[in-house]
């Protein structure tokens, strides 16, 4: 089990293969297992360092990449890249897993399809954490989403030219991360070597559900409530644009016992390793 996981295939209803992690607890078992979720045009590597920190809390982890991405299959019917059909994938594994309840860490899209299981089996959900998301979406993080999601070919010529174009995207939502090794370490988190080149990691396809034109007006908040009696924390990024705070105070008000937590000086959204993130997220598996 090199790096301390074993990297395994899952078939879904429809038959694409998908990829995931299982991180083992490192320690006696300590509560349900952990299922982590990322975002749009992100991967399991998105949660590299925060599963061997769960798992030294007594929490087995399993992280997957959505269709689309990674080391998934590509789906050749691209209106299936939609939360619905990912979170339908996610209950598919925990079945196959033999996993009967879970903790849900969802990060921006993840956070969508955590709130979208808890309408379709909420009995699955031991505890939610929603990363910088809720059911109502900043304008401007959408605007600036689409900005980059699907619009260029993704290749670049080395990894240093990743690390700058993953910068130039990212930048905005670490403003005090300066150095050199934190950005190579998100591209390589986001990008892969293919053939001598340097290619984002996703099929750009998946952007087209959030494509300008493509707005559906939806009321999300019925999603929200579906966590109304599942332990939840939000965690967001305290400069974030896509999770404003009036939106918390709204979630925080249909949702009394809801606890949050800002990250300062990150936006969206927070790797859930800052200090203050991981400070939080122990003391809610606590």
């Amino acid at each position: 089990m090199a790096g301390g996981f074993s990297d395994q295939i899952f078939e879904a209803a429809d038959g694409l293969k998908l990829h995931y992690r299982v991180y083992p607890a490192t320690v006696e078992e300590t509560g349900p297992p952990v299922l982590c979720l990322h975002g749009l045009t992100r991967n399991l590597k998105d949660f590299e360092d925060l599963a061997p920190k769960l798992g030294a809390l007594g929490r087995k982890v399993i992280s997957a990449t959505q269709r689309g991405r990674g080391g998934s299959d590509h789906d050749p019917q691209h209106e299936r890249y939609n939360p619905a059909v990912y979170t339908q994938d996610m209950i598919g594994l925990l079945d196959h897993l033999g996993i009967d309840r879970a903790v849900f860490v969802g990060t921006s899209m993840g956070g969508l399809m955590t709130m979208i299981a808890a309408t379709m089996a909420p009995q699955r959900i031991a505890k939610a954490v929603l990363n910088d998301i809720g059911p109502e979406l900043g304008p401007e993080g959408i605007a600036r989403i689409r900005t980059y999601a699907g619009k260029t070919d993704g290749r670049f010529a080395s990894w240093d030219a990743a690390a700058d174009a993953i910068r130039a995207i990212n930048g905005v939502a670490f403003p005090k991360e300066t150095g050199n090794a934190f950005w190579m370490d998100f591209a390589r988190k986001t990008c892969r070597e293919d053939n001598g080149v340097v290619v984002l990691d996703y099929d750009p396809a998946i952007a087209k559900s959030v494509a300008k034109g493509g707005d559906v007006d939806v009321d999300l908040w019925p999603l929200f409530d579906a966590l109304k009696d599942i332990p939840t924390l939000v965690v967001r990024g305290g400069i974030s644009d896509l999770l404003m705070m009036s939106t918390v105070e709204e979630m925080q008000r249909r949702k009394p016992d809801l606890a949050v937590v800002n990250i300062p000086d990150v936006g969206h959204a927070p790797f859930l390793t800052e200090p203050e993130a991981w400070a939080a997220i122990k003391a809610f598996l606590d």
